[in-house]
This record gives structure tokens, sequence and C-alpha cells, in this order.
């Protein structure tokens, strides 16, 4: 059994991910910033934790991360304000990779997007172009973090039932069902062949555990 922390605990991918690690038997913390969220966490089996990493620091971020085996980033900003998107999607996810090797976890688990990349070319004049370069410089942190990482790249996320198949060689996005990027999460974080890996993938014909190998 292993304890995990998920930040960004109501997030739709999250709460998948959640139920699935509980029913294996590992114990959750979900940090979540609305303490009205609190209930539907808890249905999954996780324990709610409330907390605004947005405004907390590497010191308050090492205190909600200490004691756990895992830590799995699920959060986002949702797009929109580029302000608000570059203090969630880089700033508190650096803080929180920091905060973790300061607290001496060492397991993190990114859930980043498909085309995250330095070089993504996504046009300056682009609406998309703000979270582009806060996921890119953020999963590049994580890079050189030092810290035992995996960075799961899904493409374009659809709420479909799952298959339990991915394609993890795929070199151009397609999408992918969100029950398949919960349960490819849940895979990573038991799988040593994912440390030190960035993994994009798309819905797939390769059953998820051999895929991640």
């Amino acid at each position: 059994m292993a304890k995990v922390l998920v930040i960004g605990g109501h997030g739709r991918v999250a709460l998948q991910l959640a139920r699935i690690l509980t029913e294996r038997g590992d114990e959750v913390d979900s940090v979540i910033r609305n303490p009205g969220h609190a209930a539907e966490v808890g249905a999954t089996g996780a324990n709610p934790v409330v907390a605004d990493v947005e405004s907390l620091d590497v010191a308050g971020l090492a205190d909600v991360i200490a004691g756990h085996d895992a830590v799995v980033w699920s959060a986002g900003a949702g797009g929109g304000d580029p302000v608000r998107t570059r203090a969630v999607d880089h700033d508190a996810a650096v803080r929180s990779m920091d905060a973790a090797a300061q607290a001496g976890v060492g397991r993190y688990v990114m859930v980043s997007y498909f085309g995250s990349r330095v070089d993504h070319r996504v046009p300056a004049d682009s609406a998309f172009r703000h979270y582009a370069d806060a996921k890119a410089d953020a999963d590049e942190h994580l890079r050189a973090s030092g810290l035992d990482y995996t960075i799961l790249g899904p493409s374009t996320l659809s709420d479909g039932p799952g298959t339990g198949r991915i394609d993890a060689t795929a070199e151009e996005s397609s999408d992918v069902d969100r029950a398949d990027v919960a349960a490819t999460v849940a895979a990573a974080l038991v799988e040593p062949a994912t440390v030190g890996r960035t993994i994009r993938f798309n819905r797939g014909q390769t059953p998820i555990a051999d895929a991640l190998r």
C-alpha cells in the first residue's frame, strides 16, 4: 500500500484516479481549494485536504506533501486568464516539486499534455500560448529537479468509459479517454520503468501496463 497525494483532486481525471488507487488499497489524500468539493472527493475513497496551492509557499506545500510516498500533479488553472495560468500551471507546480524534494518525497508524477515541449511552436498570438509556455517550463523544471519523475502527456481528453489500452509510441496527438489517463497515472506510480521518462500517449491497442514498460 502506498500513500499518494493528488494535487488538483477535484479534476475529472483526479477523481477517477483516486477511486482506482483507493480500490487497489492505496491511501489517497486529494488536495482541493474549495471545501465545497470535499464530499465529492470523499466519495472516491480519498481524504479531502483543503489547501490553496496557488498561495502556499514551498514550506507550506512541503508540510502538505510530507509523509507521502508519491505526489501526482493534476491541477490546472483551466485556461483563460494568462496570469493565473502562469501562477498555477507553472509557479505552483514548480513550488510543489521543490517542496517534494524538501519533504523527502522523491516520486512525482506530472499530468501534462501531449504537445508540451519547449519548442511547442504555438503562435505568439494564440490564446493557448500562455498555457503551452507554462506547462513546458514546468516540465523542464521537473526534469532537472532530481526527483524520480514521470511526465505523462495525454492527447485531447474525452469522456468515454476507457478501454484500458493506449498508444505510447504515437508521434501525433489524437485523443484519449480521461478514464484511461487516470488508469495510466495509477499504473505509472507502480512501474519503475516510467521513472525519468516523458510518455506521450493516445488511445490505442496496447494494454496500459505493457505500454508503460
